[in-house]
């Protein structure tokens, strides 16, 4: 594997140091949507049952001690309830966009990586097919012996470059489903939390 890398030529180091970086995110976006995570319907019949027996302070207790955005907005806008809905609604739509760009955060180094790598790949390989043309032209012979290297060049820079690019792509979906889940579960409380808290009120 090491001799490939290296018979790789130049470009083979750029796609390398992609990956390393695409890696680093893919393990700090693992950590962080695993933590932001949580069991939404018995978070939320949880807090409905605080918010029925002990009120906005005992619901906004829950909501502190639970990790992950959906508890996160359901405190803020718990937080204002005493001044009304409109800033209930206010407060849970501005934390909602502080959890979404903090859920978001990384990805965007990794769909940089996932179209980087793959040019980079490229680029390595009109550098080995310009090297091959080299050899022919100083060795005024087109016999396959003079051209393998350049042609090898090029191969396993597309090769590796297309490889770091696949690899990542998978984890962008996979981190990317899980952020749509998520948004759907912060909109989804949101909205019950309101009616709860409607509720309340007309009683």
């Amino acid at each position: 594997m090491v001799e490939l890398f290296l018979a790789g030529g130049e470009f083979m180091w750029p796609i390398l140091i992609l990956f390393i970086i695409g890696l680093g995110f893919v393990l700090e976006r693992f950590w962080t949507l695993t933590r932001a995570s949580v069991n939404t319907r018995k978070f939320l019949a949880k807090l409905h049952n605080e918010l029925q027996e002990g009120g906005i302070e005992a619901a906004a207790a829950v909501c502190e001690n639970t990790q992950g955005p959906v508890a996160s907005i359901l405190h803020a806008g718990l937080s204002r309830a005493n001044k009304g809905l409109d800033h209930v609604e206010k407060a849970i739509t501005n934390a909602g966009s502080i959890e979404m760009a903090f859920l978001e955060r990384g990805m965007l180094v990794l769909s940089t990586v996932i179209v980087l790598a793959p040019m980079l790949g490229f680029t390595g390989t009109v550098s080995g097919m310009v090297n091959a043309f080299d050899a022919i032209k100083k060795a005024n012979d087109i016999s396959p012996a003079v051209v393998a290297g350049g042609i090898s060049q090029a191969l396993l820079t597309t090769l590796f470059g297309l490889i770091v690019a696949m690899t990542i792509q998978v984890f962008f979906n996979y981190f990317t489903s899980r952020i749509d889940k998520l948004i759907i579960d912060m909109e989804e409380s949101s909205v019950e939390l309101m009616d709860a808290l409607v509720e309340m009120q007309e009683k």
